[in-house]
C-alpha cells in the first residue's frame, strides 16, 4: 500500500511572502511595471478562452468601461493587446491576443514557478 503524501497548504504569511517576491521581482524585471488592474485584464484576456469585449471586460472585473479603456489604451501601447472592431456587432470592440502579451506573461509565469520553487524548497528545509 502507497502512502499518501499530504501536501500541506500554506500559510497566510507563505502565501504573502510568495506574492512579495513575485511583485519584487516583477517590478525589476526588463519590461512594464503594470498595474493590478492592467494584469487581471491582461490575464482575463489570455487565461478565459473566448472573445473579449470592453463591455464583457468591464462587467467580468466589476469597473466602467472607461476604466476598461484606458487600461487596454497602455495594454495596446506595449503591444500585450490588439482591438479589432466586432463583425457581429459594429458598436462593439473585440480584444484579441498577440504575441507580445504572450511573452510577457510566460514570463510572469515563470517568475511565479521560480518564487514558489524557491519557497518550497525552504519550507521543505
Amino acid at each position: 500500500m502507497r502512502a499518501s503524501s499530504k501536501i500541506s497548504r500554506p500559510t497566510r504569511k507563505e502565501s504573502l511572502a510568495l506574492w512579495h517576491r513575485v511583485i519584487l521581482a516583477s517590478v525589476t524585471m526588463k519590461g512594464p511595471d503594470l498595474s493590478s488592474r492592467q494584469m487581471a485584464i491582461l490575464m482575463t484576456v489570455y487565461l478565459e478562452d473566448k472573445a473579449h469585449t470592453v463591455k464583457s471586460l468591464a462587467d467580468r472585473l466589476s469597473v466602467t468601461k472607461a476604466v476598461i479603456t484606458r487600461a487596454l489604451d497602455t495594454l495596446t501601447r506595449y503591444g500585450f493587446v490588439e482591438r479589432a472592431p466586432d463583425l457581429r456587432d459594429k458598436r462593439s470592440i473585440i480584444v484579441k491576443r498577440t504575441t507580445g502579451g504572450i511573452l510577457h506573461l510566460q514570463q510572469f509565469a515563470d517568475l511565479i514557478h521560480s518564487e514558489a520553487d524557491t519557497q518550497t524548497m525552504s519550507i521543505a528545509a
